[in-house]
């Protein structure tokens, strides 16, 4: 199964971006093993709509547009709130029902399109503050590769 993180808005070279990659260059080395690929990036340019409502508008037709077939995740602070092992569990049940792909979307300075979210077939909350873009992408790779790590009983996870 391939996993992608979809996100509007791009960030800069530096720190965040290298945290990024490493966390996913370690999902890609744990997910092999596990029938789990991709763990690739896409980035969407922000919209330049002059109301918010436009701009999530236009930003969920792009994210909708450059998403593979297969399971939409959009984080979002209202969502639901899991454990690591609940995430890492739920990655693994989809590729046991043979889904070809899982996507988790991050929005923008305005978050997500209200309908995006409402189609999407999970919204994930990793706390109900609101993070900036750049941290959400951190903790999002780290949480791939942690799901690799306990779905290959890894003892990177040291869960209760």
């Amino acid at each position: 199964m391939r996993l992608t993180i979809a996100a509007v808005g791009r960030m800069k070279a530096g720190p965040e971006r290298e945290m990024v990659a490493r966390y996913l260059e370690r999902a890609v080395g744990g997910g092999k093993p596990l029938a789990l690929t991709g763990f690739d990036v896409i980035e969407l340019t922000e919209s330049r709509a002059s109301s918010s409502a436009s701009r999530k508008a236009d930003e969920a037709k792009a994210l909708q547009a450059s998403l593979p077939d297969g399971i939409v995740v959009a984080l979002d602070e209202r969502g639901k709130s899991i454990g690591s092992e609940v995430f890492a569990n739920q990655i693994g049940r989809w590729r046991d029902d043979g889904r070809p792909a899982a996507s988790f979307v991050i929005g923008g300075a305005d978050g997500l399109d209200p309908a995006f979210v409402a189609k999407a077939d999970l919204v994930l909350s990793f706390s109900p503050l609101t993070w900036p873009h750049q941290l959400v992408r951190i903790m999002l790779a780290e949480q791939l590769y942690r799901a690799t790590t306990i779905l290959a009983g890894h003892p990177y996870h040291r869960g209760d």
